[in-house]
């Protein structure tokens, strides 16, 4: 399944009793339209999604109202332009958005490897269509999403969502998106990155508290 895909059945389940607590509902939603925005440029509708947004006053939500006021200014083909500068470019873009990367400072290394095999574990697959390595951040969104969401199956329980998380987000996606966030070709992009980096920060957070209260 596309970070598209996913997107569009977020949006069609929104209210699914498949996910237990509203809160597990909104971060799967976070994590597909992060998943969606970094999987392609978005079109005129998901911008004028983002552009109805509205956040309260917390540092996630001051990020999402930014992100509104962006969306609101910004056409699809300036949106396409400023993703082509980002990450396709003239042989490669700004940023290089996969997990070995990061990790390794190379492609297609053992955190790939490694990512590859837990997929397996939790019967995620690529789909036939997409040709990028697995490790790539949008993928790993989605698949975050996916986990809380249930739709490789039942709900991911709280210690292998964390366990997932802390394996193959947690180490490099927060750095990313703050690369994002200082990238000189991010506009949109650059507020984007802030939502992803503060969302990041509390996820983080959110599985270190849950290990304390379960010792």
């Amino acid at each position: 399944m596309t970070a598209r895909e996913a997107q569009t059945e977020t949006i069609a389940q929104e209210a699914s009793p498949a996910i237990p607590q509203d809160e597990d509902r909104l971060r799967a939603d976070l994590y597909n339209f992060l998943g969606l925005m970094l999987a392609g440029p978005p079109d005129e509708m998901l911008l004028a999604q983002m552009a109805s947004l509205t956040g309260d006053d917390s540092d996630l939500g001051t990020a999402i109202n930014a992100l509104a006021k962006l969306a609101k200014l910004t056409k699809p083909a300036a949106a396409e332009r400023e993703f082509n500068k980002l990450f396709i470019g003239l042989g490669r873009g700004e940023l290089l958005p996969y997990a070995s990367y990061y990790l390794t400072g190379f492609l297609n290394e053992k955190p790939l490897a490694a990512l590859r095999q837990d997929m397996a574990v939790r019967g995620m697959t690529r789909a036939q269509n997409v040709y990028e390595p697995e490790d790539n951040i949008a993928s790993l969104m989605e698949m975050m999403g996916a986990l809380i969401a249930g739709r490789f199956g039942s709900p991911a329980p709280l210690s292998d969502q964390k366990q997932f998380f802390n394996k193959h987000v947690g180490p490099w996606a927060g750095h990313f998106f703050s690369d994002l966030e200082a990238a000189k070709n991010s506009v949109l992009y650059a507020a984007v990155g802030a939502v992803g980096r503060v969302f990041m920060e509390i996820e983080a957070e959110g599985f270190r508290m849950s290990a304390e209260q379960s010792a």
